[in-house]
């Protein structure tokens, strides 16, 4: 697997033209790879891609149970917007919601990062697991721009956790390429961006970032910036189902 992950970042150095680069996946894997969207800028940019590429492929978003009324709206829009797209929402099992809140209360997140994390796993990473059952790869929107977490990103990598292949298009964009495709195509975004919020997640572990602040200042503020993902995009991961 390493030797065709090395040989895809070679056949792709630098690739700069997105749109080359889903031709290729989303050919060479039709019918086995799917597009995580977080409803973001960046994966409504690929959103807009994808159905102009190949409208059948596997489109998924993951509901929390706590997102901001504004993405629930953005969804709506976007089904509206694109007819053949096929979306598919996953939502945490209720059992684990339930069981993680009786023993840690409703907002654990703000109490530590391993509270936060474990309240992440039962929220985004087992749901994304079910989700990428039966793929052989997965698209992101992923940005080395976006944080310090995210410099090192490669075109295309080899997630461990889920054991296929991860493809992260928009590695070398910039937010300004970002919202010039936004708005150069008319593409629906989260109207909370027009309220300074950079990056969106679930409503109690968002809010508004100053102005000159860094991209995902508003995500878990009251974490230190290397802490801050909420396990989706971490190698071998901290927390497994068995652990907690």
């Amino acid at each position: 697997m390493k030797n065709q992950v090395d040989r895809l970042n070679q056949q792709f150095q630098d690739a700069r033209d997105v749109q080359a680069v889903l031709d290729y996946f989303l050919n060479h894997f039709s019918g086995k790879i799917g597009f995580a969207s977080s409803m973001g800028a960046e994966d409504q940019v690929l959103t807009d891609l994808i159905q102009k590429t190949n409208s059948q492929t596997k489109v998924f978003t993951l509901d929390t149970g706590r997102l901001p009324d504004e993405t629930y709206d953005l969804i709506d829009q976007t089904r509206n917007r694109y007819p053949d797209l096929r979306l598919q929402v996953y939502f945490p099992r209720p059992d684990n919601v339930e069981m993680m809140v009786a023993e840690k209360g409703v907002n654990l997140f703000y109490e530590s990062i391993a509270d936060r994390k474990l309240c992440c796993f039962y929220r985004k990473v087992e749901p994304l697991r079910r989700a990428l059952q039966g793929l052989d790869g997965w698209i992101t929107g992923l940005r080395r721009e976006q944080s310090v977490t995210r410099q090192q990103l490669k075109l295309v990598e080899f997630d461990e956790d889920n054991a296929l292949l991860k493809i992260n298009p928009l590695i070398h964009w910039t937010e300004d390429e970002v919202w010039k495709y936004l708005r150069q195509n008319r593409v629906p975004y989260n109207r909370l961006h027009d309220s300074n919020y950079s990056s969106i997640g679930c409503a109690p572990c968002t809010r508004a970032v100053p102005q000159g602040g860094a991209l995902r200042d508003g995500r878990w503020w009251w974490e230190n910036p290397e802490h801050k993902e909420c396990g989706l995009h971490r190698k071998n991961q901290e927390l497994t189902l068995e652990k907690v």
